[in-house]
């Protein structure tokens, strides 16, 4: 028995490795370098188009939970991900270049995995899971949306700008994680709020890319920092400007507000400007970035660009197990299906492959509950919402605690974090694959 998987992103990655580890034949389709999308920059798999982090690393948050799920159920893109992080405070960030390198080196290095570079434009038969991703090429887009029978939902979503390190003025900028947290992994650009005002005023005047011809339907958590600004100056200063926890070195004083820098590869040579998605066109970018204090020379090696994610209306046409409800033998995964960022996509990759591998043993699927991450993201997206919207992970799609009395914000989630890990355990003994 061969598994199609469609697209070598992170899902097609983590279902195509887990499958082929477990005996299964596995031909990964993948368009590049035939075709590119608009935001690919590279012929790796599983490419990190927009960042270079994986978000929180603590397993009391939701997103860090999900990664030591995954990483116990045998994630390769976790693996990748502790082979090649790079310093991010609380986060984890990676290097985006060996981070993608490992995996396409494990998956083509695998006896069990058949490599195809061609554009799929028409669903294959037989068992298939299709990881496209919120690129997925006009022709395939086509094929779903005739065989799921409804409309796409299209969005936006705005990539940052990367900038060299020996271009930052760090006379200016600091390096300071925030409140101290582990090493202090990012360079700080502090504002008064005569400097603020005056690069709010810039950036809501600025000149931007004019949207395609079909609506623009912005996902929060990906929101263009113009389209933030648009909405007032002080959403600035609570979101990817808000200084607090950022005081500067040796001093009790707290900036007006902060433009925060990520290292973006192991060298440190190369750093993104977190939050600042844009779709500025790139001369604004040139100009308006430049009046960060400590970014007046920045030497920009990539501009933020605009690209259309798509996603499925997921609930009326897969399960919870991330399988058609119209053809059992295909699975979706990946951003396609409605989850939002990498970690929840490659997630989505590996539960699908392990519903597939028992699909094809004749065995019962497996329900992770809504009690774990890993449970929750399909849960989440296969019921009905009046207003369907991609979704990261987070502790409000999780399964409520059932609580006797009051228990504080911090001991709340670990409650999560430890019953998830314990339903996970015994989901595990379950799958009999460990």
């Amino acid at each position: 028995m061969v598994v199609n998987v469609i697209g070598a992103g992170l899902a097609g990655c983590e279902a195509s490795y887990y499958l082929a580890c477990h005996g299964i034949k596995v031909n990964l389709y993948e368009m590049k370098p035939v075709k590119r999308t608009p935001a690919s920059k590279s012929d790796l798999f599983a490419e990190l188009v927009c960042s270079n982090s994986l978000r929180g690393a603590s397993i009391e948050n939701a997103v860090g939970l999900l990664k030591e799920e995954m990483r116990r159920l045998g994630s390769i893109v976790m693996e990748s991900a502790l082979n090649n992080s790079v310093e991010a405070g609380g986060a984890l960030a990676v290097d985006r270049e060996l981070f993608s390198k490992y995996i396409t080196d494990k998956i083509k290095g695998h006896p069990n995995i058949k490599i195809i570079n061609e554009e799929v434009i028409k669903i294959p038969s037989g068992p298939t899971i299709i990881a496209t991703g919120p690129l997925t090429s006009d022709e395939f887009s086509k094929a779903i949306a005739e065989f799921v029978g409804k409309d796409y939902l299209y969005f936006f979503d705005a990539v940052a700008p990367i900038v060299t390190s020996e271009s930052i003025n760090k006379d200016i900028a600091y390096l300071k994680s925030r409140y101290d947290k582990g090493e202090p992994s990012y360079y700080n650009c502090p504002m008064t709020e005569e400097q603020f005002d005056k690069f709010y005023n810039e950036l809501i005047s600025a000149e931007r890319v004019k949207s395609k011809d079909f609506e623009m339907k912005v996902f929060e958590g990906c929101m263009a920092i113009e389209d933030m600004a648009d909405r007032g100056r002080r959403t600035l200063l609570f979101g990817p400007m808000k200084p607090i926890g950022l005081r500067y070195p040796g001093s009790m004083k707290t900036p007006y507000a902060v433009v925060q820098l990520r290292q973006d590869n192991t060298s440190k040579t190369l750093y993104n400007i977190v939050g600042f998605q844009t779709h500025l066109k790139w001369g604004e970018q040139d100009r308006v970035f430049r009046l960060i204090p400590g970014l007046e020379n920045a030497e920009f090696v990539r501009y933020g660009v605009m690209h259309r994610n798509t996603y499925i209306n997921s609930y009326d046409v897969i399960n919870k197990y991330y399988q058609s409800v119209q053809r059992n033998n295909l699975f979706f995964a990946g951003q396609i299906t409605g989850v939002e960022g990498y970690v929840e996509s490659a997630s989505s990759g590996l539960i699908c492959a392990i519903n597939m591998k028992r699909f094809l043993e004749g065995k019962d699927l497996i329900d992770f509950t809504m009690q774990t991450a890993s449970g929750s993201l399909p849960n989440y997206i296969s019921s009905y919402h009046d207003d369907f919207v991609p979704m990261n992970v987070n502790y409000s799609i999780f399964e409520p605690l059932v609580l006797e009395k009051r228990v504080k914000k911090g001991d709340r989630k670990k409650m999560y974090s430890d019953r998830a890990l314990e339903k996970l355990d015994e989901i595990m003994r379950k799958l009999n694959d460990w």
